[in-house]
């Protein structure tokens, strides 16, 4: 039988390949997927760009399902989008997003995004 994804009570109905939107591929991100988590009894930490109206029970689930991993732990932070100047020195604001830290249990197998 299979299992029903978890959905978030406020808010559209997601997919898991709606919830990960990309890896987050930054010189912190590459360190924290290469080493063990500070607490010894998670593996390594993972960043991705999620979708704005995902819960975490969401996200673990979608990381689950995708990479065929098992999750410890998932952190979250919600983004501001930076201010940017276009050509005409006008002022603009890069959309705001959601960025989860997804960290592994030490006997799961790591993800290889290249």
């Amino acid at each position: 039988m299979a299992t029903t994804f978890p959905q978030n009570p406020i808010g559209p109905k997601l997919e898991a390949y709606q919830v990960i939107i990309s890896p987050v591929v930054t010189e912190k991100g590459t360190h924290q997927s290469q080493h063990a988590h500070k607490d010894r009894k998670a593996g390594p930490a993972y960043p991705f760009v999620v979708n704005q109206w995902a819960s975490k029970l969401q996200i673990k689930a979608a990381v689950e399902e995708l990479f065929n991993v098992r999750v410890a732990k998932v952190r979250t932070q919600n983004r501001k989008g930076k201010v940017k100047l276009d050509r005409r020195r006008q002022a603009g604001r890069l959309a705001n997003w959601k960025k989860a830290i997804v960290i592994l249990r030490p006997d799961s197998p790591v993800i290889e995004f290249f």
